[in-house]
């Protein structure tokens, strides 16, 4: 069964869209079989992670954020088998508009699927979505300085070094310095009460 996703974008090889409830037990499987591989770089798991039950409810949450302009949290397939497992995630969040635009984005991938340029396929064609779905005009994402792996993603796809922040994140038993990048949308256009003079409070 397919999910009734609002959104659905297509690559060459992989299948991008919010599920709904009905998706809960891939998410399970995803953090059940990846919670080793996935451990040293995210916070930590709260154990309802791993339960149907929080997954219906969240799934659900990020359907009603995508709707409402509050976030875009995508799964990817692969596009010969669109109803099969979850392959990867790529999670834009901390929408902020006015003069600022912005938003954070996180991912990972399948321990299984590593390797074989996913993310570095499926990225572009979320990051093309945020900005021009939601005229983004920067996106910001942060990785610990021994994630080379993530490091060379995000230059790849053009993310520039913006800083180094100490004791950024709480991952894996501890705070984590974290590398700060950006990519920024130069086709980015402002909300219409920043150039026309009338106040917005």
């Amino acid at each position: 069964m397919t999910d009734s996703s609002p959104l659905l974008l297509h690559t060459d090889r992989l299948v991008l869209q919010l599920p709904g409830p009905e998706g809960a037990p891939r998410m399970v499987h995803y953090y059940e079989s990846n919670r080793a591989h996935l451990g040293p770089w995210e916070p930590p798991f709260p154990k309802a992670m791993f339960t149907n039950a929080f997954w219906q409810n969240r799934l659900s949450q990020n359907q009603q954020e995508y709707v409402s302009g509050q976030s875009m949290r995508l799964v990817v397939r692969m596009r010969s088998d669109p109803t099969g497992p979850i392959v990867g995630l790529a999670n834009f969040t901390q929408f902020v508009r006015g003069a600022l635009m912005a938003c954070t984005v996180g991912y990972s991938v399948d321990e299984d699927a590593q390797g074989k340029g996913l993310m570095s396929e499926a990225l572009p064609r979320a990051l093309a979505h945020v900005f021009d779905h939601f005229s983004m005009h920067r996106v910001m994402a942060s990785y610990i300085p021994v994630n080379e792996r993530s490091g060379r993603l995000l230059k790849k796809l053009g993310f520039i070094v913006e800083g180094y922040a100490r004791d950024y994140i709480y991952i894996n038993g501890s705070w984590r310095d974290h590398i700060l990048t950006s990519l920024v949308n130069p086709r980015a256009t402002l909300p219409e009460y920043l150039t026309s003079g009338r106040a917005r409070f």
